[in-house]
């Protein structure tokens, strides 16, 4: 699948969603806020390493921002 330029792909790219939101849960798991909150900074890091397009990167910020 490629990815235009500066488009955020908001369609899942997950054969089985729910088996990657089990992985993020229980990464987390037995950790304190604390550690959780540093494992969530580093995970965004790596991955926003891996996108490697700002403009991506920004409007995935603004979606985050604006999720109530």
């Amino acid at each position: 699948m490629t990815r235009s330029k500066g488009k955020l792909e908001m369609k899942s790219r997950f054969a089985n969603p729910d088996a990657a939101y089990v992985a993020l849960v229980e990464a987390r798991r037995g950790m304190t806020e604390e550690q959780a909150a540093a494992l969530d900074t580093r995970l965004a890091l790596i991955l926003a390493n891996h996108i490697g397009d700002l403009d991506v990167l920004n409007e995935a910020i603004a979606l985050a921002k604006a999720a109530k």
